[in-house]
C-alpha cells in the first residue's frame, strides 16, 4: 500500500475512533442522567463569590454561572435563572462557585428585627401562594394569613385550618426558586415563637403550607 493510502487509512481510522468515542460518552451521560434524575439548571457565583448587603445589579448577574445537574441533587430554593437574583441583596458572603440560593438572598430594603417588635422574629418558610400575592399586588411591608393543609390520614380527608393570621410578610424568593413544578418558593415571614415552630412543624407533615392576601 502506497503512503498516500496508509494515511487515508489512519485518517478513516481516527475518524471511526472518534465517533466511536462520542458515542460511548454520549451513552455514558444518557445512563447517568437517567439514574440520577434529568438535568436542571442551577445558578452558581462567581470565582469572587457575592458580598452582602450589596444588591445585585445586571451587571453582577451577567457574572453568575449556570450549570445543569442532575435534579436529585438540586438543593432547595437553589436558582435556576441570574434574571432571579436580579435587585436582591445577598444576607451574607456567598463563596465562589456555591449554588445561589434563595434563602442567602432578601430583597433590598428588608426590615430589621428591631422593628417587628411583639416578639417577632424573621422566620423563612416553604410555602405556596406566591403568584397570588403578586397578582394581588402584595409585597414586602404587607400583612398575610398562613394556611395549612394537611395530608389525608387512613379513610379520613386532609383539613385545612389557619394557622396565622395578619402575619407581616417581609420578603420571598422569586417565582421558580423553589422545588420545581411545586410552586413552592421560601417566604420570610414576621412571626412570634409559637407561630414559628407552628409552622415549622407543619413544613414537615403537612401537604401544602399557603400564604394569601388579606383582604
Amino acid at each position: 500500500m502506497s503512503r498516500r493510502g496508509r494515511a487515508a487509512g489512519f485518517l478513516v481510522a481516527a475518524l471511526l475512533a472518534a465517533i466511536g468515542a462520542g458515542a460511548v460518552a454520549q451513552g455514558y451521560g444518557e445512563r447517568i442522567a437517567s439514574g440520577y434524575g434529568r438535568l436542571r439548571p442551577v445558578v452558581v457565583a462567581p470565582s469572587g463569590g457575592l458580598s452582602p448587603g450589596h444588591p445585585i445589579d445586571p451587571e453582577v448577574a451577567a457574572g453568575l454561572e449556570v450549570r445543569r445537574v442532575p435534579l436529585r441533587f438540586v438543593p432547595p430554593g437553589a436558582l435556576a435563572a441570574p434574571a432571579e437574583a436580579v435587585g436582591l441583596v445577598p444576607r451574607a458572603p456567598v463563596p465562589g462557585g456555591s449554588y445561589v440560593l434563595a434563602g442567602q438572598l432578601r430583597p433590598p430594603g428588608h426590615p430589621r428585627r428591631s422593628r417587628l417588635g411583639g416578639g417577632r422574629r424573621p422566620v423563612e418558610i416553604a410555602v405556596s401562594g406566591a403568584g397570588a400575592l403578586a397578582a394581588a399586588g402584595t409585597g414586602p411591608g404587607s400583612l398575610v394569613d398562613v394556611v395549612v393543609t394537611t395530608e389525608p390520614s387512613g379513610s379520613a380527608g386532609g383539613r385545612t385550618y389557619l394557622a396565622a393570621t395578619a402575619v407581616p410578610l417581609l420578603g420571598f424568593a422569586p417565582e421558580g426558586a423553589g422545588s420545581e413544578g411545586e410552586g413552592i418558593v421560601l417566604a420570610t415571614l414576621g412571626l412570634t415563637r409559637s407561630q414559628a415552630l407552628r409552622l415549622i412543624a407543619a413544613e414537615s407533615f403537612a401537604r401544602r403550607v399557603t400564604v394569601i392576601p388579606r383582604p
